[in-house]
């Protein structure tokens, strides 16, 4: 990751939390890893737990930020989460993978939270 696109995410990373707050949403923990992998921003939401990724464009090029987060990515993240729905025993809690897509543009940019945006992904 090269020092531009890191400082990219960073920034994407602190208006998605801002954001997510002013929506209610309660930040549990940030860049939370273990040995399957990292997620973005775990959250409450209402009574239930928010499991989000960030992707943060500064062009469109490469298509939408959210495209970004494609089968393998998904079924890292699945791992993950169930490594930390296991680990603090939350196994009754409803939860779900969101999606914070953030694209910088000349006037600013522009925030897309997809609630729901996939599946649990866990294939063997």
């Amino acid at each position: 990751m090269t020092e531009k696109s890191k400082s990219l995410g960073e920034r994407g990373e602190e208006i998605a939390v801002n954001f997510l707050k002013k929506n209610r949403y309660k930040i549990l923990f940030r860049n939370y890893r273990c040995k399957f992998g990292e997620i973005d921003i775990i959250a409450q939401h209402k009574k239930t737990l928010a499991f989000i990724e960030v992707k943060t464009r500064s062009s469109e090029a490469y298509g939408l930020p959210q495209e970004a987060v494609q089968s393998k990515k998904q079924k890292k993240i699945s791992w993950v989460a169930l490594e930390f729905i296991q680990r603090y025993k939350l196994e009754d809690r409803a939860a779900r993978f969101d999606i914070v897509a953030i694209q910088f543009s000349g006037k600013g940019y522009n925030v897309n939270l997809i609630e729901n945006a996939f599946e649990l992904a866990v294939f063997f």
